[in-house]
């Protein structure tokens, strides 16, 4: 089971290709070197081992073709999905495209999210952070006080 967990900062090297830090490499399965990178419902990339993709995969693509929403989350889930191969040197290369949705030119923010990863420009990833820690406490009681 993965356990993607804490923030790392990173840099994309000249031709786009992000090393993954030694803790996010040791949670991926063994042996497991495909990924697959998606564009964030904010702007982000989010980072799945593919035995983790294949869950969400079944969910939205169980959706009924026959109901127009369902179609449309589908179609812009999917297109907005990439392969990527883990090289020999512990990097994926990150198309262009999902780059420049993410505002991503060279720092990279890594957060751990459990079965998946996010990357972020790290100045983006800043505005979507609570500020303070009461927001934060009401937050956790809302959804998890039961």
């Amino acid at each position: 089971m993965t356990f993607f967990t804490s923030e790392y900062e990173s840099k994309l090297d000249a031709k786009g290709r992000l090393v993954l830090p030694a803790r996010i490499k040791a949670q991926l399965p063994e042996g497991d070197t495909e990924l697959v990178l998606r564009k964030g419902f904010e702007p982000c990339l989010i980072v799945y081992p593919i035995t983790e993709f294949k869950k969400v995969f079944a969910r939205i693509s169980g959706l009924s073709e026959f109901n127009e929403e369902y179609r449309t989350l589908q179609r812009n889930f999917f297109s907005g999905t990439a392969t990527v191969e883990l090289d020999g040197n512990g990097r994926i290369l990150i198309p262009k495209n999902m780059l420049t949705y993410a505002r991503i030119d060279r720092d990279v923010m890594l957060v751990g999210m459990g079965n998946k990863v996010e990357l972020w420009n790290p100045e983006e990833y800043q505005k979507y952070l609570i500020q303070s820690p009461g927001e934060l406490s009401k937050l956790a009681q809302k959804y998890l006080d039961t």
